[in-house]
């Protein structure tokens, strides 16, 4: 929790939005930390300037400010350009609500609206893959006692068999009927507690990158870019090493089949690096950990990439489309986010999670 012994407003850099205070002036009296990344302005440098000595707006906003000073009015406003005094212009929404505070009269809240898109759209894929697995869980439930009458049925009639090539067919029977009861026990079975503590994510990469090289030894090279001077994060060592094993094993196998004389091979590069200020499960967090999974592979099919956290839905001959929708799941419950840009020849996911410090 933020000390705000000595600042009252200090809990504002726990929002995900940027905050601006006024005073009767319109003079900055407190920024957040999302506001101070979004105007890149700093609020010990600007404290005391009018804002619009920072920031260039349309007369309306300022007739707003006016009347939710004067007349105790809100204002909301969308699409509103903002300028900042580097010339970069800024297209957010805005509301302007009056406060009882003495040392803040006015608080002004800003998103930019393409975060906001991206804030919704992750909130309906989520909703929508959270509706998609329990589709298949309810599936899968009514597929697991016919299949196991199949299995049965099929061992009787082997034992009734006469003649022993016939048993052939018997065994892609009750071999088929393993297999799939293997996945609907994958898709049916409980996801264990989370057992949370502090974990290093280096120690967890470098398992994760010797289980890929014993697994794919002539094929594959896996690159190091760590930063080292990461702190530990809270989590569940078992869990992250499923996720990014699973999101590197995919990788792994789409690039198996590079040709020898491609310059590196098949490469896939563990990457980590801090992230400051970063908005995650709608969130502020000061410090966040990067994460990213690179590979020179043939990249992502473009008609899967909307579904490939999906249940089911896989690029891959064989494939049972599990792992990235076990990875998603692990990472969620987390409270981090993985995206996935793709192209031939590059595919980069990125896992974002927070940092707790002292």
């Amino acid at each position: 929790m933020p000390d705000t012994s000595s600042n009252p407003f200090g809990g504002l850099d726990l929002l995900s939005s940027s905050v601006v205070l006024l005073d009767e002036n319109f003079a900055i009296r407190y920024m957040n930390s999302a506001a101070e990344n979004l105007l890149e302005i700093s609020n010990k440098t600007f404290a005391g300037a009018r804002l619009d000595s920072v920031v260039e707006f349309p007369g309306a906003l300022q007739e707003a400010l006016d009347h939710a000073f004067t007349q105790g009015w809100s204002y909301t406003g969308q699409s509103i350009r903002l300028t900042r005094n580097d010339g970069v212009v800024l297209h957010l929404n805005c509301t302007v609500n009056p406060t009882d505070s003495p040392q803040a009269r006015l608080l002004v809240e800003l998103w930019p609206i393409d975060q906001q898109l991206k804030a919704t759209r992750e909130e309906r894929q989520i909703s929508d893959q959270l509706a998609s697995r329990e589709l298949i869980r309810n599936l899968a439930h009514e597929i697991k006692n016919p299949l196991g009458g199949i299995r049965g049925a099929a061992q009787l009639l082997e034992h009734e068999l006469n003649n022993p090539g016939l048993r052939e067919y018997t065994q892609v029977i009750i071999k088929e009927a393993d297999r799939l009861q293997d996945l609907m026990k994958r898709l049916l079975s409980p996801h264990r507690p989370m057992q949370p503590a502090p974990v290093n994510i280096h120690e967890i990469l470098e398992r994760v990158r010797s289980l890929l090289t014993a697994e794919f030894p002539q094929t594959l090279t896996v690159r190091r870019d760590y930063d080292t001077s990461l702190p530990d994060l809270i989590g569940d060592r078992e869990q992250l090493i499923q996720a990014v094993l699973n999101i590197a094993r995919n990788a792994a196998q789409a690039i198996k089949g590079a040709p020898s004389g491609e310059p590196g091979g098949g490469q896939i590069t563990l990457r980590t690096r801090v992230d400051r200020q970063v908005t995650l499960a709608k969130r502020r967090h000061r410090l966040a950990l990067e994460l990213q999974v690179i590979d020179n592979g043939p990249g992502i099919p473009e008609d899967i990439r909307e579904r490939m956290f999906y249940p089911l839905v896989s690029g891959r001959q064989g494939g049972s489309g599990l792992g990235l929708t076990l990875a998603q799941s692990f990472i969620q419950q987390h409270q981090g986010t993985i995206e996935c840009e793709s192209r031939p020849g590059y595919t980069c996911f990125t896992i974002r999670m927070p940092l707790i410090t002292g």
